[in-house]
């Protein structure tokens, strides 16, 4: 781990608790009267150096469900709450509580699951030298992963043949090139962004058909980020007066 890695998730996340405190509080509450069973998943993982660990999210699926190990857009099982809460990742947010312990970064390679680290052993051996993040570059690569995965009947073959292989590389690149505490903010500024560029994305679709163009939508969620940020400051600026 970088030199004074640690001490800035600690720092990041510490300052970010209470705003996420306040979303966590009431999520969970939700969870718990959306359908019967645990407020939390703990979802089992390989984090740094094979050290298996519990990665933390909200219950989105029915309890006791069975099916495919990876999830898809659209997953029938999905309660009607865990659909909305995987679709805009809030499920993830307890994730930093692992962030917290150690046993994640915020930013890093994707924690897999053991069955998907086993296929590239050499290749894990030096991705999990570094501990896994909350987000990173295959995190943002395959924010539409679900959506992939959404109409094929062999997931974990499509993910194993056409998916992880990529994944994989993007985290080597990861590993061999981190770029320090500016290029983790990179990250975290791109993810916080996703929603808007979603939002982007469907606000587009509906008006001109076809999904845009990358540049296209970036641009599109640079304008939309910039009127919420403008609207936020007049209502603000119109709320304390002159």
């Amino acid at each position: 781990m970088r030199r004074g890695s640690r001490a800035f998730d600690v720092a990041l996340t510490l300052a970010l608790l209470p705003v996420a405190a306040l979303a966590a509080l009431p999520l969970a509450l939700a969870v718990f009267l959306d359908s019967p069973g645990s407020v939390f998943f703990r979802s089992p993982r390989v984090g740094r150096s094979g050290r298996p660990f519990a990665m933390l999210k909200f219950r989105t699926m029915r309890t006791g469900a069975s099916g495919p190990s990876l999830s898809a857009a659209g997953d029938e099982r999905y309660t009607p709450l865990g659909l909305w809460l995987a679709r805009w990742r809030l499920d993830e947010l307890p994730q930093l509580w692992n962030v917290l312990r150690g046993e994640m970064r915020l930013v890093g390679p994707r924690p897999e699951l053991v069955q998907f680290v086993n296929f590239f052993p050499d290749e894990y051996d030096r991705i999990l030298s570094v501990s896994p993040g909350l987000t990173g570059p295959a995190q943002l690569a395959y924010a539409e992963e679900g959506r992939l995965l959404a109409d094929v009947a062999d997931r974990e073959g499509v993910y194993l043949e056409s998916i992880l292989p990529l994944k994989v590389q993007i985290d080597l690149r990861y590993v061999e090139t981190e770029g320090g505490v500016l290029a983790d903010l990179v990250y975290l500024t791109r993810t916080a962004l996703l929603p808007f560029q979603r939002l982007a994305a469907r606000a587009w679709t509906s008006l001109s058909g076809p999904r845009p163009a990358p540049a296209a939508l970036g641009a599109t969620t640079f304008f939309l980020c910039t009127g919420v940020t403008l609207l936020a400051l007049f209502v603000t600026q119109g709320a304390v007066g002159p």
